[in-house]
């Protein structure tokens, strides 16, 4: 019997944080075996600011992850971003010593090498290599240059750069969690492969990911990631303002958001009243839903012109022309009444909510396959991509053991890291249909997921 591959994906948010456990079914479709959601309290941002409260998070979203699913986690691809990240565009070239000889995977992994040594600002560190296009003897616009014969091998770069205590803080949560690291994924690029299809990202896409914390944003065009960006404002902001705005708590303004905030102030008419409860035998407060959607609009409007002048700096004056798909929104701002016509009206583009349900089973609850769930999907994608055991059913484990976290001393546990070069081998002879971009950003997240492990174990 063929083993089963478990997959587990972890998002680290602002507001929640989920572990989501799948697998793939027969007809190559995403089944959700389990998931675990708990409120994240130590993370603001994107970035962790509260080592404990993280660790207690993230150990409640597991252990709910296990129990609905009946399934034990022992490693997770985790989505990293926060306020910290920024992208580059680097080119680079290397000449080769024999042009007579075709072009392999160690030329561009030289090449890949090459651009790892870029000097970084102080507390920075490469954290995503995403080769774009290829140039060989001055051929542009190559896509694939395995097998072709050339001297010079140029390609252009879309560098991902964060701060390494930031992610480093992020793999000490997961160690002390009682998990494995076994892979770092910039979250833009899971919610991607969960909600766009291949002809938007051939035609020109942006998506925008609505969090908690941050608005991250990333663009497509030929199929390659062309920018990506991290916008420090989310969800949060707007319950801040109701909060403000409305002199009220900061639970009923999140409630009210969710349930009757529109980001078009337009839509409610002069008389519409909600009725907020009164603090400890107060009287009730009265808010006009016109007013509630004054307040949205104007945070909205913020934001999505901060994302906008992204969009725009990748195309130019005009990126109508340039993304023919258009916009793409996500996360759990995407939910917000109204956005979409918002969004199309700010930037004259084609817009729609993306949704995950396209990569997921027909059986799947109707809950999942919302927005706020779609970096998880994609983590869960990205997990089965690595062909890793990522769970086992909860019945084979002989000694289920709780790893409980102890403050101020945090033990980090001794990794083993697998020795898989014979079956990768064997995997890419039989696949060769598989991208050099794809190889080479797995390649790369794998060495990078090793130094974040020798670094927490090295540490006093």
């Amino acid at each position: 019997m063929e083993k089963e591959n478990i997959a587990v994906g972890l998002d680290i948010g602002t507001t929640k944080i989920v572990a989501m456990i799948g697998k793939k079914n027969e007809y190559g479709k995403l089944e959700i075996l389990g998931v675990g959601k708990s409120k994240s309290l130590g993370v603001a941002r994107g970035v962790v600011n509260n080592i404990t409260q993280t660790i207690q998070s993230i150990q409640q979203a597991i252990h709910e992850a296990e129990n609905n699913s009946g399934y034990k986690i022992k490693d997770v691809v985790v989505g990293i971003a926060g306020q910290h990240i920024r992208s580059i565009q680097h080119t680079d070239y290397i000449s080769r010593h024999n042009p007579e000889e075709v072009i392999g995977g160690d030329d561009i992994q030289l090449l890949i090498d090459q651009v790892n040594k870029l000097a970084m600002l102080p507390g920075e560190e490469i954290i995503h290599v995403l080769p774009q296009e290829f140039k060989i003897d001055g051929q542009s616009e190559i896509k694939e240059p395995i097998g072709m014969y050339g001297g010079r091998l140029e390609s252009s770069f879309h560098v991902v750069v964060g701060q390494a205590s930031s992610i480093r803080n992020v793999g000490r949560c997961i160690q002390s969690s009682g998990i494995e690291l076994s892979g770092l994924t910039l979250e833009p690029l899971a919610s991607a492969d969960a909600v766009l299809s291949q002809e938007e990202k051939e035609a020109g896409v942006a998506l925008i990911d609505i969090g908690g914390g941050t608005t991250d944003l990333a663009i497509f065009k030929d199929g390659i990631i062309r920018h990506t960006a991290v916008i420090p404002f989310g969800g949060n902001v707007i319950t801040d303002d109701i909060k403000e705005g409305c002199s009220i708590i900061e639970k009923q303004a999140e409630l009210l958001k969710v349930k009757f905030g529109s980001a078009w102030p337009g839509e409610n008419k002069d008389n519409e009243i909600v009725s907020i409860p009164g603090l400890r035998g107060r009287e009730p407060k009265e808010i006009s839903l016109k007013n509630l959607s004054k307040i949205i609009h104007a945070r909205v409007v913020e934001i999505v012109d901060q994302v906008f002048t992204e969009v725009k700096a990748y195309g130019h004056e005009d990126p109508r022309k340039k993304l023919i798909a258009g916009i793409v929104l996500t996360g759990g701002g995407a939910q917000l009444k109204h956005i979409k016509q918002l969004v199309e009206y700010i930037t004259g583009m084609d817009t729609r909510i993306g949704y995950p349900n396209e990569h997921l089973a027909g059986n799947s609850d109707e809950e999942i396959s919302s927005p706020l769930y779609a970096t998880a999907v994609g983590l869960v994608m990205k997990s089965i991509e690595n062909n890793s055991q990522s769970a086992i059913r909860l019945d084979a484990v002989v000694e289920p053991k709780v790893v409980a976290y102890r403050a101020p001393v945090i033990q980090s546990p001794v990794y083993e890291i697998p020795e898989k070069v014979e079956e990768e081998e064997e995997q890419n002879s039989n696949e060769k249909h598989n991208s050099t971009v794809n190889r080479i950003q797995r390649n790369f997240f794998d060495r990078y997921v090793d130094k974040i492990k020798d670094f927490l174990d090295n540490a006093e």
